[in-house]
C-alpha cells in the first residue's frame, strides 16, 4: 500500500533559524511526515548571510538552488552556485553556504538519512 504524506508550508513543525541568518524549515523529516530514511527542507539565506561552516558524520545532503546565487565552500574549495544547480555533499565534507547576491537565496536541502541536530558538528573553516 502506498500512502502520500502531505506538508504544507503553513503547517511546517519545525523552523530553525541560525545565528549566522539561514532560515530551515523542514518539509519532510523526523517531525514532518515521520520520514527516517531521508529528510527535505526548504532554506532560506538572506543577502550577506550564511551558513555556518560544519559536516555530518552520518548524512549525505543534496542542494538545489532554487534562487539567488551562492559560493558555496566544500573542504576549502570554491564553488559558486545559481538557480537550478544542484551539488552534493558527502558525510564527512566540512561545507559552508554563502548567500553574495542582493536577493535571497532559497534552496531545498535533501539529507540522507533524515537530518537530525545530533549529526551536525561546526568547524572553524569550510
Amino acid at each position: 500500500m502506498i500512502r502520500v504524506r502531505i506538508s504544507r508550508i503553513e503547517n511546517r513543525p519545525l523552523k530553525v533559524t541560525s545565528p549566522e541568518g539561514e532560515i530551515l524549515q523542514e518539509i519532510l523529516g523526523h517531525q514532518a511526515g515521520r520520514a527516517k530514511s531521508h529528510s527535505l527542507a526548504e532554506v532560506t539565506i538572506p543577502s550577506g548571510m550564511s551558513s555556518a561552516p560544519h559536516f555530518h558524520q552520518f548524512s549525505e545532503e543534496s542542494y538545489l538552488i532554487l534562487s539567488g546565487e551562492a559560493e558555496m565552500y566544500i573542504n576549502q574549495v570554491q564553488i559558486h552556485l545559481a538557480t537550478g544547480d544542484a551539488i552534493l555533499i558527502q558525510p564527512g565534507e566540512t561545507h559552508q553556504i554563502i548567500n553574495q547576491g542582493h536577493d535571497d537565496l532559497v534552496f531545498l536541502a535533501v539529507c540522507a538519512p533524515a537530518w537530525h541536530p545530533d549529526d551536525n558538528f561546526p568547524t572553524q573553516k569550510a
